[in-house]
């Protein structure tokens, strides 16, 4: 998870983290290329500061207040920690946000028509579709009787939904499920580990932006056990994972560069809106 900030009046620069960008590039792509319809390039218009959390939590209080501090035009968040971090940090500087859940329910934004604040931004759907997406899995693999749901407890805001809502989803199907952690490479090399004794029926990996980053891993380890799974996004297939079902977070992340864009033409925060909605791949 990251957060961004474009300076104002400065010269054109990319500064902090950029050895960290590969593990989300297609995601700074995405965000970039909103820049860009909105009329921004980096190097020419805009000037970029990045700051990573490398998936500790804990960075992200002083990671906002450093940027606030900054002489910035605006600030775009990562994920819902990252959003509630810049929010915390200040009251003034425009802030645009992408997250997994409703912004009103996680408590962001005031309502999606009326932010109020200083706050707006992109809602991509992960945890309000993980019924549709467990039953998308029992039709793919029908003798299914058991799965594992592995999540990254290090994100609360998007793993306490996606547990509590799978969990409901399982229930309803009379299927029984075993949840797995891992917040570092070493941890998903661990959970797959277990499979050699305790082995699911089929995988579900939930949504995250460390999982996003190591999606190439995730998808070689269930190849390696034959193991189906499914997973938040089309990045993921394209990394190798047999399914997917989920709107994609590569265009939330060029959805939220436009609105960063016109934060930057001088305009009243936009409203709050939601990605198109998901599909299966």
């Amino acid at each position: 998870m990251y957060l961004t900030a474009v300076p104002l009046n400065s010269c054109a620069r990319e500064r902090e983290g950029r050895h960290h960008v590969h593990d989300h590039a297609d995601l700074v792509r995405g965000f970039r290329q909103g820049l860009k319809e909105a009329g921004y390039l980096e190097g020419e218009d805009v000037a970029i500061e990045h700051r990573w959390a490398e998936n500790q939590l804990d960075r992200l209080p002083a990671l906002a207040a450093d940027l606030a501090g900054r002489r910035v035009a605006v600030i775009v968040a990562s994920s819902s920690a990252a959003a509630f971090a810049a929010k915390n940090a200040t009251t003034t500087v425009p802030i645009v946000f992408v997250v997994p859940d409703d912004p009103v329910r996680l408590g962001l934004v005031a309502s999606l028509a009326r932010p109020g604040g200083n706050l707006t931004g992109i809602n991509w759907f992960a945890t309000e579709v993980t019924a549709k997406q467990l039953e998308l899995l029992r039709d793919m693999v029908p003798a299914t009787t058991r799965f594992a749901l592995l999540v990254e407890p290090n994100n609360p805001t998007v793993t306490e939904p996606t547990v509590r809502d799978v969990e409901g989803a399982a229930r309803a199907m009379g299927l029984q499920m075993r949840i797995l952690h891992a917040d570092t490479s070493r941890e998903i090399d661990a959970a797959f580990a277990t499979f050699v004794h305790d082995r699911p029926d089929a995988l579900f990996v939930g949504p995250g932006a460390f999982f996003n980053a190591r999606r190439v891993q995730l998808a070689h380890w269930a190849t390696h056990y034959r193991l189906p799974a499914t997973y938040s996004g089309r990045q993921y297939v394209e990394a190798g994972g047999l399914m997917s079902y989920g709107a994609s977070v590569i265009d939330a992340h060029r959805q939220m560069g436009v609105y960063a864009g016109r934060v930057l033409k001088g305009r009243s925060l936009p409203t709050c809106r939601s990605c198109k909605r998901p599909s299966s791949s």
